[in-house]
């Protein structure tokens, strides 16, 4: 009897401790999990915006810099030189347009000078033909009189004389006039194209913009001279050195971001029909492997490259040969956001790691603690 009891005993102890297993290893079976994980971060190609030797270098390779630390310095005698000759091109464009305003003003003085004359010959003339009809009036009295002896030979000739002078006088005022009309037009012209070679005044003058825009990119070109962080991040594949020539937008140098750090789980398309975003995951890199990390999912991929059809060889169709008794499960994408890292677990772009996806969790359900993946199935 005592030796049944034992048996039972034992039978039960095993029983419970192989249940116990069974129900740790369900989170692993059950739940969609994949060893085809990767760590993942924005890798920051940092390049120069102008082109020079380098002549500082304070950094080295894998080290971490903050962000707005200087990385790099491109020799900035070049472009210092360039600023200041757009400066003195700024301030010789400021006395162009100074002088060209003055030539504006003038003209603009030479029109109304003009019309004046205009209106002065307009006005000479008007007085002349009441004078011409005044004195016309007055010779043709005068040889009225003359037959009948009231007026001398001289009086007709002093009257004929004045009407003939007026005449004169109002032809010679046509003649201003018509050269006043003239210079109207030569001072309109003038300063029409004064005005166009002037343009808009004060700071919406075209030459004065240019010449502005000129001094900002020049100063904009001796500010690239120092290339500073972005992010807060590692330097990684330093290959720059001191003397080295920057050539401007070709990448120098790359910068790991290590805020943006995120999870690639590449799952079969059979386990993901149940993945929701904010699902719980548990993530365990190979590197800390008694460390599992929690997080969440982000989303799930909604598409991955073709490889049956691509083009090959004589740019005909590449196809891959498969068994119609087998059918592999292609994988998709899942990113997981990381909820917070230990310090002591350094994260590093390219790493792998298994991930398990807790399904019906997004809710915040079944929080409790899960153990590191067996490694199994890491």
């Amino acid at each position: 009897m005592k030796d049944i009891q034992k048996y039972l005993l034992t039978g039960a102890v095993v029983a419970i401790a192989v249940t116990m297993v069974l129900l740790k290893y369900r989170d692993y079976v059950v739940n969609p999990w994949t060893r085809d994980g990767q760590v993942q971060a924005n890798v920051i190609q940092l390049t120069s915006r102008v082109s020079g030797p380098i002549v500082a270098l304070p950094i080295r390779d894998n080290q971490f810099v903050k962000a707005g630390e200087l990385l790099f310095k491109i020799d900035p005698r070049t472009f210092q030189a360039d600023l200041d000759s757009a400066r003195a091109q700024l301030d010789e464009t400021g006395d162009s347009v100074n002088a060209l305003e003055k030539q504006v003003e003038a003209a603009r003085a030479g029109v109304e000078s003009s019309r004046a004359s205009i209106e002065k010959a307009k006005s000479t003339i008007a007085v002349m033909v009441a004078t011409i009809e005044k004195n016309k009036a007055e010779y043709e009295r005068q040889k009225d009189l003359l037959p009948k002896r009231a007026t001398s030979e001289k009086s007709v000739q002093r009257a004929k004389a004045n009407y003939e002078v007026s005449v004169q006088k109002k032809l010679s005022a046509e003649a201003g006039l018509r050269q006043a009309k003239a210079a109207l037009t030569e001072s309109q012209a003038s300063l029409a194209e004064t005005q166009a070679q002037l343009g808009a005044l004060g700071d919406s003058n075209p030459q004065i913009r240019a010449a502005l825009a000129a001094v900002r990119q020049a100063e904009l070109n001796l500010e690239f001279t120092e290339v500073r962080a972005s992010v807060d991040g590692y330097i990684t594949n330093l290959t720059l050195r001191l003397g080295s020539q920057a050539v401007a937008n070709q990448p120098v140098l790359a910068l790991v971001d290590v805020n943006s750090y995120w999870i690639n789980g590449f799952f079969k398309e059979n386990t993901i029909a149940d993945i929701r975003p904010d699902d719980r995951a548990i993530v365990t890199l190979m590197t800390y492997s008694d460390t599992p990390l929690e997080g969440r999912v982000d989303s799930v991929g909604w598409g991955i490259a073709q490889q049956d059809g691509s083009t090959g060889f004589d740019l005909l169709p590449t196809i891959s040969p498969t068994f119609d008794w087998i059918r592999l499960a292609q994988r998709v994408p899942v990113r997981i956001h990381l909820n917070e890292v230990p310090e002591k677990i350094k994260l590093r772009v390219g790493t792998t790691c298994s991930v398990l996806v807790m399904t019906s969790t997004a809710n915040g359900n079944q929080d409790k603690p899960v153990p590191p993946a067996p490694k199994l199935l890491q």
